[in-house]
């Protein structure tokens, strides 16, 4: 049985979580229908081994940023050096990046530094910004706007579980929002609704794993096959058949990921 092609737009897999096993997951998302992946570096040191994933497998390709929780321990990204990074034809976003002041409240201000530079680079490069933002949602909202308003980038909300307002927000200034196993926990209703009141081309999907595996796994490790079933559910809060879902959401990742589109036109 063949499903229709869908993307895990977030995931990890240079995580010791994954180790010795790649070509099984990488095989299982596959059967899934899950076509592609874009693995995300966290921190800039670890960007060659996460390259070399991308480079050996040909579905996935890769973004790389320093993230919040790591910034105030690891060197200051630069805007030059993620520009170069950007050259390789497998990179296809600026990120993760953002503010988290959940976990690391105290690193706020280098948080802040870090992700002016991570939308410089972003608006250099053209590619989109992956934007990682939790409990610092009135912060984010004002420095993406501030943004927006010095010159135009594009921006994806990974694995959104914030407020209605800064979803709201974030769409307004041309952002997308990308739908995790969070968004299919049973008590998730809210932010289902969130999504759904969201444009349908402004959706992607995910799963941030090795965390968040949605139902039924939900506390197990996570993997990209498993975009599906997040997806399956997403399709349900639209009102859309998932084949509908599947190419809305291929749709979006393809307008968003640019590169990564052009890099399949181009070996196709």
């Amino acid at each position: 049985m063949t499903h229709p092609h869908i993307t895990d737009s977030h995931c990890h897999l240079d995580f010791p979580d994954f180790e010795g096993q790649l070509d099984q997951v990488i095989q299982n998302a596959k059967d899934a229908g899950v076509a592609r992946m874009v693995t995300i570096c966290t921190k800039l040191r670890n960007e060659p081994s996460v390259r070399a994933i991308a480079e050996a497998h040909a579905p996935v390709f890769y973004a790389a940023g320093t993230h919040p929780m790591s910034v105030a321990d690891e060197p200051m990204a630069t805007v030059e050096e993620l520009v170069a990074l950007a050259k390789h034809p497998k990179f296809v976003g600026i990120g993760e990046t953002g503010l988290d002041y959940h976990y690391t409240g105290e690193s706020a201000e280098v948080q802040k530094r870090s992700l002016h530079i991570h939308i410089e680079a972003a608006r250099e490069t053209g590619l989109p910004l992956i934007i990682h933002s939790r409990a610092a949602d009135d912060d984010m909202a004002r420095i993406l706007g501030d943004e927006m308003a010095k010159g135009a980038y594009t921006c994806v909300m990974h694995c959104f579980s914030s407020s209605a307002e800064l979803a709201r927000a974030s769409v307004e200034m041309g952002c997308y929002l990308s739908m995790s196993g969070i968004a299919a926990f049973p008590k998730s209703r809210e932010l289902r609704e969130i999504f759904a009141a969201a444009p349908r081309d402004r959706i992607l999907v995910e799963t941030d794993s090795p965390y968040l595996a949605p139902p039924p796994h939900r506390g197990k490790r996570n993997e990209p096959a498993y975009t599906a079933l997040t997806a399956k559910i997403a399709a349900e809060a639209f009102g859309m058949d998932y084949a509908e879902f599947a190419a809305q959401t291929e749709a979006n990742f393809d307008r968003l990921f640019w590169k990564a589109a052009d890099y399949n036109k181009a070996a196709a």
